[in-house]
């Protein structure tokens, strides 16, 4: 047994079910599968999922089955460990190399797992067996998310409009990223075609529709390209990203008239302070609201029935949220975010402050929405200037962009963009 594994065994008898996973993390490429089915059952029983845990077992006894490696593989996948997927998966799709059960399955475990750039070569290795849907739409699909323009156009013409309307979605899906893609390589003033692993609004805006208001200031160099990790966030940052969002409306035109309050305390705060900034009169969010502009703090923790109701983008509505978690992103993807993070901490939250006695914690700010809400408006909203590492983005800059691509805006619904795309950014555990 190795020592990863070994160590999955004593955090999951300590009662560490998050530990116990990250321990098997770089077990799971190397380990032996009968080992690796083992452990995943010892941690599967742990929690509860019979399902799994009698998938590992069978494995575990015969692990030359292409139907248990199979299975064990989407018990993986459907259970949120889908790293743990991929070695079974792959070795079954040795043993059946005509299955596009097994196909399918390993590349929605890469996929799971961001691993785009595998699914891209995965399929191109059976590229004269694919069938157009949705084999070839995934190809392009994961071919964009790995930043390579050239194999997803070079497969999207040979794409067929789908006979199923099951899958027109996709369809519509692949061709406005692509479409998206020319905008955003001509909209870049001055200094050439972009879309590189560096241009995260560029990414952004091809990937989600969306427009990304700001980067963060430290660590772009670094590993974070652009987003942040851990954030504590500010009333600065908050009109910081109000301003940007002025910047996006001016020049997508034209501006909404109204600004809908959503009923959660940290919508509603920034809500009312982003009715202050652009001069205009608030309502209370209705679905299907027209000519407004929606604003959410964090759209992950909204109500999810709320979430639900924005996915369908009615005429003139625009959907800002403040903090977009590019780790686990919400169900909606926003038209404008203030700015990429992992986890934030609202400025009006219980933080964690360091003092020269140590730390202590400051209880959540108690005091009326509308005053909060103020204190944004008088916040100073320039841009922070960081590590001095972050190339210039001012507002000249955002609106050209926005300008030349507004055109190219999605008109359906708001959809869920899971992965982060081509633009790599430095994450915790």
């Amino acid at each position: 047994m190795t020592d990863e594994l070994e160590e999955s065994r004593r955090l999951i008898d300590a009662g560490d079910i998050p530990g116990a996973v990250r321990a098997l993390r770089p077990a799971a490429e190397s380990a032996p599968l009968t080992e690796l089915a083992r452990a995943v059952g010892r941690l599967a029983e742990a929690t509860g999922f019979d399902d799994l845990t009698a998938a590992s077992r069978v494995l575990a006894e015969d692990p030359q089955s292409p139907q248990a490696l199979y299975d064990f593989g989407y018990g993986c996948v459907e259970r949120g460990v889908a790293f743990l997927a991929v070695p079974a998966l792959r070795e079954a799709l040795r043993l059946a190399p005509d299955s596009y059960a097994v196909l399918d399955e390993l590349v929605s475990a890469l996929e799971s797992e961001n691993r785009h750039a595998e699914v891209v070569a995965l399929l191109l290795e059976r590229d004269a067996t694919l069938r157009p849907w949705p084999e070839r739409y995934l190809l392009v699909f994961n071919s964009l998310l790995a930043g390579d323009l050239s194999t997803a156009r070079t497969h999207f013409s040979r794409l067929p409009a789908p006979d199923d309307t099951k899958w027109e979605w996709a369809h519509t899906r692949v061709s406005g990223m692509l479409h998206r893609a020319d905008r955003a390589l001509s909209a870049h003033p001055g200094d050439g075609a972009r879309l590189d692993r560096r241009d995260l609004r560029g990414w952004h805006y091809v990937l989600t529709g969306g427009y990304l208001a700001t980067l963060s200031p430290y660590g772009f160099d670094a590993a974070m390209t652009g987003r942040f990790a851990y954030l504590q966030d500010s009333a600065e940052l908050c009109r910081r990203g109000l301003d940007r969002l002025r910047v996006v409306l001016d020049a997508a035109g034209p501006r909404p008239r109204t600004v809908s309050l959503l009923p959660g305390r940290p919508d509603r705060i920034l809500g009312l302070a982003a009715a202050d900034v652009l001069g205009l009169p608030t309502e209370p969010y209705t679905p299907g609201g027209e000519d407004t502009l929606v604003v959410a703090y964090d759209l992950n923790d909204i109500d999810r029935e709320v979430a639900v109701s924005l996915r369908d983008r009615a005429d003139g509505q625009i959907l800002y949220e403040h903090a977009t978690c590019w780790t686990d992103p919400p169900v909606v993807s926003a038209d404008v975010s203030g700015l990429l993070c992992q986890t934030v901490v609202q400025p009006w939250g219980e933080r964690l402050l360091m003092t020269d006695d140590g730390a202590r914690t400051e209880p959540p700010d108690a005091r009326p929405e509308a005053e909060i809400a103020a204190e944004i408006v008088r916040a100073d909203g320039a841009a922070d200037p960081g590590d001095g590492e972050t190339p210039p983005d001012p507002d000249a800059a955002l609106a050209a962009f926005v300008t030349g691509t507004a055109a190219g805006r999605p008109t359906g619904p708001r959809t869920h963009m899971a992965s982060p795309g081509p633009v790599p950014s430095a994450r915790f555990a």
